[in-house]
C-alpha cells in the first residue's frame, strides 16, 4: 500500500540535523538555506536520482551511511512503512531491509507516491566472487538470455535488460581515480562487470558493488570511496559542480559500446572503456549469449537464446542513449569461428554496426 507525502515530513523525527539515525549524523551543520520541505512545489527538482540501499547488506548500508553523513541531507517523504528516505538537492536515498534484488519497480513506485520524475536508479550492493578478491565494481543489470519460464536466480525476468545508466563508463573511470586517491589500488580491483541480475526497473540503472567477502563488504574505506563516487558523480562535490556522465550534455561523440563476449569481468571491453570519453551500454559476457554447437553441420540455425539476448541488450542501450550510435564490440578471442560468424551475421541482419577499439576514441 502506498501512502502520499505527509506535510512537512512529520513521519521522520528530527531536531536540527539529527533526523538521521545516529550512524548517519554529520559533524557538519546543515545549511539554513535548505527548505524545511524540499519537495514543495516551489523547490521541487523535476528530475531526481534514486539511490537504493538495504540494511541487510553491509556493502550497501555502509556506503549509504557515508553518503548520508555528508552535508545538507533532509528527511524524505513517507514512501512505505518499512522504508526510509532522505533528500538532498536532486538526490533521493531510499533504504529498505530486504535483498537488494527483490524490490521491483522502485523508480515507478517512487514517482507514483511523490509525483517526482526519476531520472536514474543507482543500487549499492555487495559483490561475491569465487576468487574472494577485493573489488569495486560497476555494472548494468538484466537477464536477457533467460528463456520464458526460467526462474531468474537473482531477480529480473527472462529476456529483460534494464536501460543501462549512461554514467557507467564515466563513473568507472572516476571510481578508479577516487580509489587510487584513497590508496585502495592495487589492493582492490576496479572493474566493470557483465550485465546480470535484477531487480526490475524502468529508468536507466546501474549497480555499484564492493567485493568480494564479508571482511571487504564491511570495509569503511571502501564504503567512503563508493559514497564519494556518488557525491562527486552527481555533482555535489566541494562547492557544487557538474555531474559526471550526463549523456544529454556530453554526447558530442555519440558512439556507445555494446559489449559482446568474454568473461564476467569483460576485460577486452574494459580496456576500451577506461579510455576517456568512451560511453558504454550493456555488457554481455559469454554466458549471456548461449549458443548451441552445430557440431560441424553447415547452413543450420544456431540454437540458443543468443539472438534474443543481443537484441534485448541493443534495444535497451539504444533507448538509454537517445541519438547515440550503438556499436557492438566483440571479444573476438572468446568466440570460436562458428560463433563469431553467426554473431557477426546476425548483427548485420539487425543493422547493428561492429566497432573496433579505435572507433570509440
Amino acid at each position: 500500500m502506498f501512502v502520499g507525502i505527509r506535510s512537512g515530513f512529520s513521519s521522520v523525527k528530527h531536531t536540527g540535523n539529527s533526523f538521521l539515525n545516529p550512524q548517519f549524523r554529520s559533524s557538519k551543520t546543515l545549511s539554513s538555506s535548505i527548505p524545511l520541505n524540499p519537495l514543495s512545489p516551489s523547490t521541487r527538482n523535476p528530475m531526481v536520482s534514486l539511490i537504493v540501499a538495504t540494511t541487510s547488506d553491509p556493502a550497501s548500508i555502509n556506503p549509504a551511511n557515508a553518503l548520508l553523513a555528508m552535508p545538507a541531507w533532509q528527511p524524505g517523504p513517507h514512501f512505505q512503512d518499512d522504508m526510509k528516505s532522505y533528500v538532498n538537492e536532486g538526490l533521493r536515498v531510499l533504504i529498505h531491509e530486504k535483498s537488494i534484488v527483490v524490490e521491483d519497480y522502485l523508480d515507478k513506485r517512487w514517482e507514483e507516491v511523490t509525483g517526482e520524475v526519476v531520472d536514474e536508479v543507482i543500487f549499492l550492493s555487495k559483490h561475491t566472487a569465487a576468487s574472494n578478491k577485493p573489488a569495486l565494481t560497476v555494472h548494468p543489470i538484466g537477464v536477457p538470455h533467460l528463456r520464458e519460464g526460467d526462474v531468474p536466480p537473482q531477480g529480473g525476468k527472462p529476456g529483460w535488460a534494464a536501460l543501462p545508466n549512461p554514467r557507467i563508463g564515466p563513473w568507472i573511470r572516476l571510481l578508479k581515480n577516487i580509489a587510487q586517491a584513497h590508496n585502495l589500488v592495487p589492493e582492490f580491483e576496479i572493474t566493470l562487470e557483465a550485465t546480470h541480475h535484477g531487480p526490475l526497473t524502468i529508468k536507466p540503472t546501474m549497480f555499484l558493488e564492493i567485493g568480494s567477502t564479508e571482511d571487504y563488504w564491511k570495509r569503511q574505506d571502501a564504503a567512503q570511496v563508493m559514497a564519494q563516487l556518488v557525491w562527486e558523480g552527481l555533482g555535489l562535490g566541494l562547492g557544487g559542480g557538474t555531474d559526471v556522465g550526463n549523456w544529454s550534455r556530453e554526447n558530442d561523440k555519440k558512439k556507445v559500446l555494446l559489449g559482446i563476449g568474454g568473461g564476467h569481468y569483460v576485460p577486452r571491453h574494459m580496456d576500451v572503456v577506461l579510455k576517456d570519453g568512451v560511453w558504454v551500454g550493456h555488457l554481455l559476457s559469454g554466458y549471456s549469449v548461449p549458443m548451441e554447437d552445430p557440431k560441424g553441420e553447415t547452413n543450420v540455425e544456431i540454437g540458443g537464446t543468443w539472438k534474443q539476448s543481443i537484441k534485448a541488450a541493443y534495444e535497451a542501450t539504444k533507448s538509454a542513449f537517445p541519438g547515440g550510435e550503438i556499436l557492438a564490440h566483440l571479444d573476438q578471442k572468446s568466440f570460436k569461428g562458428w560463433q563469431k560468424n553467426a554473431i557477426t551475421g546476425f548483427l548485420t541482419e539487425q543493422n547493428i554496426k561492429i566497432g573496433k577499439p579505435n572507433n570509440f576514441y
